[in-house]
C-alpha cells in the first residue's frame, strides 16, 4: 500500500459550491417545465377553434359548396 487513499475534499466552500451547482441544476429544469406548461396553456385555445373551423367546412361543403367556397365563408368572407 505504497499510496495514499485520497477522501473526497470536505471543505465547506466546495460543498457549498456544489450545493448551488445542485440547486441552479434543479432550477433550470423547473423553468423548462414552467416554459412547456405556458406553452401548453397559449396553444390550448388553438385546438377548440380549429375542431369548430373544421365543422364549419364540412357543414357548408355538405350544403353543396366547394371547399374553396366553405373556407371562405367560414374565414368571414361572403
Amino acid at each position: 500500500m505504497g499510496k495514499k487513499s485520497q477522501k473526497c475534499s470536505s471543505s465547506k466552500s466546495r460543498r457549498i459550491l456544489w450545493y448551488l451547482f445542485g440547486a441552479a441544476g434543479l432550477g433550470a429544469r423547473g423553468l423548462a417545465a414552467l416554459a412547456l406548461l405556458a406553452i401548453a396553456m397559449k396553444t390550448y385555445p388553438l385546438k377548440y377553434q380549429a375542431k369548430f373551423f373544421n365543422e364549419c367546412v364540412e357543414e357548408i361543403k355538405d350544403s353543396g359548396k366547394s371547399v374553396s367556397a366553405a373556407v371562405n365563408f367560414c374565414n368571414g368572407g361572403s
